[in-house]
């Protein structure tokens, strides 16, 4: 199963608070999410997919694309929200987790097609972020193989975790995938790039009265 977990969207990208205010920044994470699951419902192969969250734009956005809705009422972040979730899914029978984030707007299903060919019968795909620190893409068969800790620098600490359990680790470097948005630079990295994502598009209108680094 794929998992999407989705924090409030309300008060989403702190870390842009110097460029863009609220609002703004509300509107990017639901760009940048209806992307994602745009991506995910076009991708033939796809998996039964879930978002994990309470978030009434995520909520109306799945229904919309006809996608299972895993409550999140406590909100506690994605860790907890991917745990929870997780929890759910192997009390399901379901033997493999895809973890991708809500902010990766560029996504493509060619590279999604590509962690599942290259997924070990038992074992696990990572996908670094760009700048290697983040991680863009988590998949673990069995679903609970290891538990997932999000934030900042995750990745390292994932990849450890995952060769820890003595089954094959698969790292990808996965260009469209990595480019997700935290910082000021992000920004300017999606504008830079070819295509008419929902993000792109919304960014190139405020390029014209927004100063990006």
């Amino acid at each position: 199963m794929i998992l999407v977990p989705v924090k409030n969207l309300s008060t989403a990208k702190q870390r842009l608070a110097a460029l863009l205010d609220q609002p703004r920044r509300t509107e990017l994470a639901q760009a940048m999410l209806h992307d994602v699951v745009a991506a995910l419902a076009g991708w033939r192969r796809r998996p039964a997919c879930a978002l994990v969250t309470s978030d009434r734009f995520a909520l109306e956005l799945a229904r919309q694309y006809d996608f299972e809705i895993i409550p999140d009422p406590t909100n506690p972040g994605e860790t907890g929200a991917i745990e929870m979730a997780t929890g759910l899914c192997v009390s399901r029978g379901i033997d493999s987790t895809l973890v991708i984030p809500a902010d990766i707007p560029l996504i493509q299903d060619s590279e999604l097609d590509h962690i599942l060919a290259q997924a070990p019968a038992e074992g696990s795909v990572l996908a670094p972020a760009a700048d290697g620190r983040g991680t863009n893409a988590a998949f673990r068969r069995p679903a609970n193989l290891f538990p997932l800790r999000f934030g900042n620098d995750s990745f390292k600490p994932h990849l450890a975790a995952a060769q820890a359990t003595g089954k094959p680790c698969v790292v990808l470097q996965l260009p469209s995938l990595a480019l997700d948005v935290d910082n000021p630079e992000d920004l300017q990295h999606l504008l830079a790039q070819p295509g008419e994502s929902r993000t792109q598009s919304l960014i190139r209108q405020w390029a014209l009265d927004v100063r990006f680094p």
